[in-house]
């Protein structure tokens, strides 16, 4: 029997507990090398910032409107303000996700995505999935799990300790959605559309992910990724970003970008799918995580998609005959199966679903 000992590498976080220096199968090929496609020079432009209180007002929505439709034209991404979540609420969650990941790994693999220690599933504590032996491995373990539909949420991957873990993700998916649903109609209302279409797009089906990614210390930042540069598949992520450690770079007009830590902000970017909705309006932000030679990084990224029947398509109001549609209907379940595919590869699948 053929060995398949390569599918299933060691959590990263053991990884980096025993070796001086990183595998070869972390190493990015040499014109990928993360010290040689630095941040761009210079002073750089700051990454825009949302008010979401001005956004919802009587007497400020139109201008934060404004200000949103050419932060999602110019970087597909912005920082929110005012979002109103309270701060002791997302200091506990990501400090019980961090009292998790330095639990015994005994306790974490209790919560492990491989069935039967061979077969990998998308919920659960462990790596993403390997599917080549010359795949590039990206310096990261997480804890991927399903929180909507409420109904669907397997707690068999949901930690038990710290005891407070479960409690808290759920208040705060719930902000995380009234949150969305208000940057999404006010993204509809940015792009000349019924205020929500958008919103109307998420049936009671339609999937949320919380991804909890634990970056260990690397001891060679200049030739591994934390992530390796992508862009998201679904409609939009609402990012929880370490407030301490700086890590997140964007890619905008061919120059990196660093996201600064900004404690209790959040950092939202749109998906593939919302570009394509948009009809390449609003644009899907490449970026990537870079790592640390001396401080563990941890953040949480909330991946809200659509039905795995929901079809994707520019929305129709936005199409004229000197506008055709840029992009191919697809249901969303053939695009995450090219998108998975690409993302191992380090390429982009929405450019080859462009018209």
């Amino acid at each position: 029997m053929a060995d398949e000992s390569w599918k299933i590498p060691m959590l990263v976080q053991e990884l980096a507990a025993k070796v001086q220096q990183p595998p070869s199968r972390y190493v990015q090929p040499e014109q990928y090398h993360p010290v040689s496609l630095a941040v761009g020079a210079g002073k750089q432009e700051p990454i825009p910032v949302i008010d979401l209180s001005r956004l919802l007002a009587v007497d400020g929505a139109d201008d934060e409107g404004s200000k949103l439709r050419l932060a999602l034209q110019s970087w597909g991404l912005f920082l929110v303000d005012n979002h109103g979540i309270e701060t002791s609420l997302m200091d506990d969650l990501i400090n019980a996700s961090r009292e998790f990941f330095h639990l015994p790994l005994e306790e974490k693999q209790k919560c492990s995505n491989l069935i039967d220690g061979k077969h990998f599933q998308v919920q659960g504590y462990g790596n993403d999935p390997v599917a080549s032996k010359d795949q590039t491995l990206d310096w990261l373990d997480r804890l991927h799990l399903r929180v909507e539909p409420e109904d669907e949420r397997n707690l068999v991957h949901w930690p038990e300790h710290p005891n407070s873990f479960r409690a808290l993700l759920h208040e705060y998916t719930l902000n995380c959605k009234r949150i969305k649903d208000c940057i999404l109609q006010a993204m509809a209302k940015a792009l000349g559309l019924n205020e929500d279409y958008i919103v109307t797009q998420f049936s009671n089906k339609a999937p949320t992910f919380a991804r909890f990614n634990y970056y260990p210390p690397c001891p060679r930042p200049d030739l591994v990724f934390g992530v390796k540069p992508h862009s998201d598949s679904g409609v939009l992520t609402i990012l929880l970003i370490d407030k301490d450690v700086g890590g997140l770079q964007v890619l905008r007009d061919g120059v990196w970008h660093n996201v600064p830590t900004s404690p209790h902000r959040l950092l939202i970017n749109i998906g593939d799918y919302m570009e394509i909705m948009s009809n390449g309006i609003f644009k899907s932000p490449v970026h990537r995580a870079v790592t640390n030679a001396g401080k563990e990084r941890i953040s949480l990224a909330m991946f809200h998609g659509l039905d795995l029947e929901k079809e994707i398509e520019p929305a129709a109001a936005l199409l004229h005959e000197k506008q055709p549609a840029r992009y191919r209907k697809m249901k969303a379940k053939e695009y995450l199966a090219g998108f998975y595919e690409h993302f191992c590869r380090g390429t982009r699948f929405i450019d080859s679903v462009k018209i």
